[in-house]
């Protein structure tokens, strides 16, 4: 259910019952010739209302900016800071929190955004005991992802605009996708990228990184299906938690 479509009559009544509110947050960024600058955005909005379905919640409308200090020299991406994220989160789990939500689910698209979430969660863990903040970036995805992966990867952290990344927009957004337009460029990402600043124009002309060609629905759908269930799981324990602090 979108929250930005209620009233202020009735939505009261509602956050009471509901107690949970899933956040998108994603970016806009390059994703290669076969994906839109909006790809984390449609991800993290997808994966949030098939959450909100499982859960009884409300689905905020979505944070679309995110720090992509790595991509922001590639042509559309648009960069925001760590420092502006953590704010905007704090601020709207502050006023979350004031009207009457218990959990916030923040569902991230953005693998740049990660530090920001989890310092704002923290923040408000420390302003909010009762306040329950998630940040979801894909749980559990590590074995589907060895299980699905046809090319290696060109990072250990990294996925982005490749096999996997695709998969998941060809199960979510299918209608996103230009798979004619999708290459193969698995670039040598050097171990100092760990280790110093590195713009990614300095290793990939392409923001593509690995063999986008490969990608499936059916690959996507088995990962986003074990993430989704985590995420799930993790909300519904907190509901019981709170139905229990009450009795």
């Amino acid at each position: 259910m979108k929250f930005q479509n209620e009233n202020s009559f009735q939505v009261k009544e509602k956050i009471n019952e509901k107690l949970v509110a899933i956040l998108p947050v994603g970016a806009v960024e390059a994703h290669g010739p076969h994906l839109p600058l909006g790809t984390d955005n449609v991800l993290a909005e997808r994966l949030a209302d098939k959450l909100a379905e499982q859960v009884n919640a409300f689905v905020l409308p979505t944070l679309p900016y995110g720090q992509v200090w790595s991509l922001k020299n590639f042509p559309g991406s648009i960069n925001v800071s760590n420092e502006s994220i953590i704010g905007m989160l704090v601020d709207i789990g502050d006023s979350l929190y004031r009207q009457g939500f218990k959990v916030l689910a923040i569902v991230n698209g953005h693998l740049g955004n990660a530090v920001a979430i989890k310092e704002a969660a923290r923040r408000l863990y420390e302003r909010y005991k009762d306040f329950k903040v998630f940040y979801f970036f894909y749980p559990g995805m590590k074995n589907p992802v060895e299980e699905v992966r046809e090319t290696p990867s060109s990072h250990g952290t990294y996925f982005h605009a490749c096999e996997i990344e695709t998969s998941f927009m060809l199960h979510l957004a299918e209608e996103y996708v230009d798979m004619e337009k999708a290459i193969c460029d698995i670039p040598t990402i050097p171990l100092s990228a760990d280790s110093t600043p590195t713009p990614w124009e300095e290793f990939t002309s392409s923001a593509v990184l690995g063999d986008a060609t490969l990608a499936t629905k059916e690959k996507g759908g088995k990962i986003i299906s074990v993430s989704l269930n985590h995420m799930i799981d993790m909300i519904q324990l907190a509901k019981e938690e709170l139905h229990d602090s009450t009795e």
